[in-house]
């Protein structure tokens, strides 16, 4: 018995190092079988602009696809970085792309199968389009919204080439937004993330500040127009918590509109696309340096009157030549200047609410004050400046920005009065006015300000 076990044993052992052996002499490696091929097409193929515009003649209403048709598109999404979850976007073209749309789809992760890149055919025949959040969108029935293609379902709907694309990101201005560009992968340049957002102790994070319930939207101003939009980013992304960048430069990722569809936002796969390597373009600003601040109250204006005409020596003018100017408006008793482009009809708007002269020759340690409520908030279009010499036109006028941060407010209702300031202005003149600019070129950008107790002080 001893001598049959330790036969075994040897051969036993002979044969795991021949095994062995032959493994590391051939490099015999076992490789998984990879291979992708390419799908049959066995209707007729569509494009995505033949869609969206069929989407666009029903009037955004959904409708489910009976013919048998494909669409093509490569994927310009990716759920690696946790930015996007259950959907894919893709677009007609790797470059120079003209028509985008959504995929809803209850798949996650989709990147391992549908990376960056890879282009897909789509079996509509089944499918329902429509608007998804303000933007075009394949799924399935879901009462009166696009529901999502199950998973089970996916991989027959969705079918993946062999192509992986080198996707050329758009080049695109803010102020170019619009319909066509919705669901394409854009770049913007000469950008930078706001000095309140990233100049102070604590710079904002992409999406792990403590009011961030689902997305972190942080705006983004361009050097050019200085047009705003946001950036959108995920509470559940994989980069939430990086700070903002605090230079200028360029950005890459998805434009989209958000989950109310009250503005466009940006929307990145990874920060990797961010090159901000380029020196900020703040506009000079006021700074007054020594004590300041006092207990004399120089100016005060609270806007308690009926009518904005009955504010002695203000000017409020739109100096685009269209209708938009400050108003008075009023809440619980409260009276406040008001402005906002919402149903204005103007989609180039520059308003000035500027103060009467104020006396500073016999004080010093002057300090500016007041509180803002921005409400509706779909962009920063409100700035602050102050001069020694008004001509009686604000164009004609030679303006300093001052350092004031206009509060963020809620994207789809009221959010509440701010204290803004105080602001040394005591080198700012011996009679100085302050200006309030509202300006748009964007008709998406209409946020709605409430400017109450404007107060300088000194000794």
């Amino acid at each position: 018995m001893k001598t049959i076990s330790f036969k075994l044993t040897f051969l036993l052992i002979l044969a795991l190092g021949l095994i062995t052996t032959s493994c590391v002499e051939d490099d015999d490696f076992a490789i998984p079988d990879v291979t992708v091929t390419d799908p049959e097409i066995d209707g007729e193929l569509v494009s995505i602009s033949s869609i969206l515009g069929t989407i666009e003649q029903n009037q955004g209403e959904n409708f489910t696809i009976e013919s048998n048709i494909y669409v093509e598109g490569y994927v310009i999404s990716s759920d690696e970085g946790g930015n996007f979850f259950e959907e894919l976007i893709i677009q007609d073209k790797p470059e120079n792309p003209t028509a985008g749309i959504r995929i809803s789809v209850n798949v996650n992760p989709l990147f391992t199968k549908y990376n960056f890149g890879r282009k897909v055919f789509v079996k509509l025949e089944g499918l329902t389009v429509g608007i998804t959040n303000g933007v075009g969108a394949i799924g399935t029935v879901d009462g009166n919204r696009i529901g999502q293609i199950q998973e089970s379902q996916a991989e027959d709907v969705i079918l993946r080439t062999s192509e992986t694309a080198e996707i050329v990101p758009l080049p695109v201005s803010i102020s170019d937004f619009s319909n066509d560009l919705e669901n394409l992968y854009v770049e913007l340049s000469n950008v930078q993330f706001p000095r309140s957002s990233v100049l102070v102790d604590e710079p904002l994070t992409f999406a792990a500040e403590p009011e961030d319930e689902f997305d972190g939207e942080r705006v983004l101003e361009s050097c050019d127009s200085g047009n705003t939009t946001i950036v959108s980013t995920s509470t559940f992304s994989d980069f939430r918590f990086l700070t903002l960048p605090s230079q200028a430069g360029s950005m890459a990722g998805v434009l989209s509109r958000d989950f109310f569809d009250d503005f466009y936002i940006f929307a990145l796969n990874t920060t990797e696309t961010i090159n901000f390597d380029q020196e900020r373009c703040d506009p000079d600003l006021l700074f007054c340096d020594g004590p300041s601040g006092g207990s004399t109250t120089i100016f005060e204006e609270d806007f308690e009157v009926s009518s904005i005409s009955n504010l002695t020596g203000w000017t409020n003018v739109n100096v685009s030549g269209g209708n938009l100017d400050y108003i008075i408006g009023s809440f619980s008793g409260d009276s406040y200047a008001q402005i906002s482009g919402f149903n204005s009809g103007e989609t180039d708007s520059e308003a000035w609410l500027v103060t009467p002269q104020i006396d500073l020759s016999t004080t010093v340690e002057e300090d500016l004050s007041m509180e803002i409520q921005t409400n509706f908030d779909n962009g920063n279009i409100l700035a602050i400046f102050i001069t020694d010499n008004f001509t009686g036109d604000p164009t004609t006028t030679e303006w300093t920005q001052l350092d004031l941060e206009i509060p963020s407010g809620p994207g789809s209702g009221f959010g509440s009065f701010e204290p803004v300031g105080p602001t040394n202005i005591s080198c700012a003149g011996e009679n100085v006015w302050i200006g309030f600019r509202y300006i748009s070129t964007d008709p998406d950008a209409t946020t709605r300000y409430h400017i109450d107790d404007l107060t300088i002080t000194g000794n």
